[in-house]
Parts: C-alpha cells; sequence; structure tokens
C-alpha cells in the first residue's frame, strides 16, 4: 500500500486496488538466476519428495483400483 505524507501526523493510505498501476518489468533476457549450493541442494530434495509422493499417490490410486489385482481383501 502507498501511504501519502499530508500533514506531519495525518497518512493518507491508499489501498493497492486504488493506486497507479506500475509499470510491469519484463523477464526476457534476465537469463538462470545464481543459485547457491545449498539452495540447489534443497530444491533437488523437494522435486525428489514431490516425485515419491506423486508415485506414492499413484501406486495408491491404483491398488484402491484394483490393478494389482486382490490383495487380502
Amino acid at each position: 500500500m502507498a501511504t501519502l505524507m499530508t500533514d506531519a501526523r495525518d497518512f493518507q493510505v491508499v489501498h493497492p486496488l486504488d493506486d497507479i498501476a506500475e509499470e510491469k518489468c519484463s523477464p526476457v533476457g534476465l537469463g538462470r538466476m545464481p543459485l547457491s549450493a545449498s539452495v540447489k541442494v534443497s530444491l533437488y530434495a523437494l522435486q525428489g519428495y514431490l516425485v515419491l509422493i506423486g508415485l506414492a499417490v499413484g501406486y495408491r490410486v491404483l491398488t484402491l483400483a484394483g490393478v494389482f489385482g486382490p490383495h487380502g481383501h
């Protein structure tokens, strides 16, 4: 929110939807963001975790659908 000072003790608060629109930045030509080694490891770990969770959910759905046959039910 933008705050405009009209007096030493008064502030006029402008809601972001009522404020003047800012010029948007273009990502063209920015290139890759430099990442430290620890950030890269963290992102790869998160990616691996999400893949494993996706596989576990897929396996559970296929098991409930009976694709692998009856398993003691």
